[in-house]
């Protein structure tokens, strides 16, 4: 039967349960924008400017509420498109960033 070192139980006690972050909110240190293909566009002509599903579905939260409608913030906004998806007025289009 092979030892607890060989099946890889070796570190086993040194990780924390859960994997948690112990520096939780740090994400604001690193803008992840700059990995993006595709950046997302408002059209502000098609847009409520009050539904705001694009801001409840963004996992990276760079979009920001605004009384002329969404704010997408590009430093931290990776280009997934789920703002886009989610939008009922069609009014986010996804488009190819221009580096």
């Amino acid at each position: 039967m092979p030892s607890q070192t060989q099946r890889g139980y070796e570190n086993m006690g040194k990780i924390s349960v859960g994997a948690s972050n112990p520096d939780a909110g740090s994400s604001k240190n690193y803008k992840t924008g700059d990995w993006r293909i595709l950046r997302p566009e408002v059209d502000f002509e098609k847009c409520t400017k009050k539904c705001f599903f694009c801001y409840e579905f963004c996992p990276d939260s760079a979009v920001k509420q605004t009384p002329d409608g969404p704010k997408i913030d590009l430093k931290y906004c990776k280009g997934c498109g789920i703002c886009a998806f989610e939008c009922p007025k069609d009014a986010i289009k996804m488009e190819e960033e221009e580096k």
